[in-house]
């Protein structure tokens, strides 16, 4: 590799290290998403200059071919199905770094017995992870586009089959780096798309965005040693990055749920689970009609927004927004309360409040809003549910019990626009609802939003 190849691929690596940082905070996000990119199209120009490729036209038209693809689909996707996109997107890269180490193995097998062990430890690590991490993005996005139940699947025998195909895995990866042999690569590849199905299939819905970044994570440390494959030092950076970043989201993830990562990706093995009955609600509440609730926010002094995935699904925000708008000039002080995990991934609701231009000094953690919430004459709880369910803190046993909660409880008044009493995606009723703080105001967020706004302005 020329020493000019180098440096540019050390300034490309240089660039996602920088470009990861600007994605941290919404004010530098655009700047650092467009370095990483333009980094990312430098260091796949850069072959073309420097290599004797062959089969030019066919790489050529694969990457014309993926990038329309990718084009398309980023433009064309809904904000509420931007969980689902990553996973494809993950999967596609976890599958990729699979294929390129079974041809790597594939064209060495004249010289194996002068490749390292190391080398070929290495291709087995990518082989195996970079095949689970497929398979399990693909069994995420189903269950996050309800193309299968987002419950988990849980069958007699699977921790058994699930431990013996990871044993088998080990084995066969042990067999590779001692032989090389290329019918070793390939079962090696079936097994881990198998062991991919089996650890995605018993977790729920709620937690399936974990479980998401999770194997980002597994795709950013298979591209990490497909880089050492390849003696490909960007690859090796990019994939380190994208691995430890990964990583540390899980981890921060499973805090904000108040669960280990074990339990989540393990517990319904043991009869835990993170989906209850799911049974609709026959209990008496106080609901009441867009006038009422505006006569509410109408003469409060502060209003705390809790949005929520139903916000997302129904499009919401930009109603949303103006409504803060017309109560802002009527002097009342709004804020939204942000849940880790609201709107399914971090950050998601940020970027769908984002697109409606809600200025971002609005948006509050849930650690810095939490000591207000007594302070608030009304909460308006916005397409959320679980965020907001005491149950996390009262009900030992409770599905979510231990995952910090926005304590819309302590408020003076709750309203709580819902679409129906179908509870969230933990399945189990919430006890705000029934409190008689509690005002709920049925619909579908977009049409109620507009109605409310509509009575608000009237006042």
């Amino acid at each position: 590799m020329p020493v000019w190849v180098q440096l540019v691929y050390l300034a490309c690596s240089v660039c996602f290290i920088l470009a990861l940082k600007g994605l941290s905070g919404p004010r530098t996000a655009r700047a650092g998403n467009l370095i990483g990119a333009a980094a990312a199209v430098v260091a796949v120009i850069v072959p073309f200059v420097y290599l004797d490729l062959d089969h030019v036209p066919l790489i050529v038209l694969a990457i014309i071919v993926g990038s329309a693809g990718g084009v398309v689909g980023a433009r064309r996707v809904q904000m509420t199905q931007m969980p689902q996109m990553v996973a494809l997107f993950n999967g596609v890269g976890g599958g990729a770094a699979a294929l390129v180490a079974l041809l790597e193995l594939h064209e060495a097998q004249d010289v194996i017995d002068s490749v390292g062990w190391f080398t070929l430890a290495a291709t087995a690590f990518t082989i195996a992870v970079g095949s689970v991490s497929f398979s399990g993005s693909i069994i995420t996005f189903a269950k996050l586009q309800e193309l299968m139940t987002s419950r988990p699947v849980v069958f007699p025998g699977l921790p058994v089959v699930f431990g013996a195909g990871l044993l088998a895995a080990v084995v066969l990866a042990v067999v590779e780096v001692q032989g090389g042999a290329m019918w070793t690569g390939v079962l090696l590849a079936l097994l881990g798309l198998l062991v991919g199905v089996l650890l995605v299939l018993p977790v729920g819905g709620a937690d399936v965005p974990i479980v998401i970044s999770l194997l980002n994570a597994f795709t950013g440390l298979t591209v990490a040693a497909g880089g050492y494959v390849l003696s490909n030092t960007l690859l090796l950076v990019a994939g380190t990055l994208v691995g430890a970043s990964g990583t540390f989201l899980t981890l921060l993830m499973a805090r904000a749920m108040g669960r280990s990562v074990a339990n989540i990706m393990f517990g319904a093995l043991k009869g835990g689970s993170t989906l209850g009955a799911g049974e609709v609600s026959d209990r008496p509440v106080r609901s009441a009609g867009p006038e009422d609730v505006a006569i509410l926010l109408g003469y409060a002094g502060k209003v705390i927004i809790v949005p929520g995935y139903g916000l997302a699904v129904a499009q919401a925000q930009h109603t949303l927004r103006e409504l803060v708008d017309v109560l802002g000039d009527r002097g009342t002080v709004v804020d939204y309360a942000i849940h880790p995990v609201a709107g399914r991934m971090p950050g998601h609701m940020n970027v769908l409040l984002a697109e409606a231009q809600v200025p971002y000094e609005q948006l509050k953690e849930m650690d810095d809003i939490n000591g207000e919430f007594k302070q608030t004459d009304v909460v308006l709880v916005v397409g959320a549910n679980d965020v907001v369910n005491p149950a996390a803190k009262t009900t030992p046993g409770a599905p979510i019990y231990g995952m910090p909660i926005l304590n819309a409880d302590e408020a003076q008044q709750i309203v709580f626009m819902k679409r129906s009493m179908r509870p969230g995606f933990a399945g189990i009723e919430n006890e705000l609802l029934f409190d008689p703080k509690t005002t709920l105001l049925f619909g579908d967020a977009k049409d109620s939003l507009g109605k409310l706004l509509s009575a608000v302005k009237s006042l």
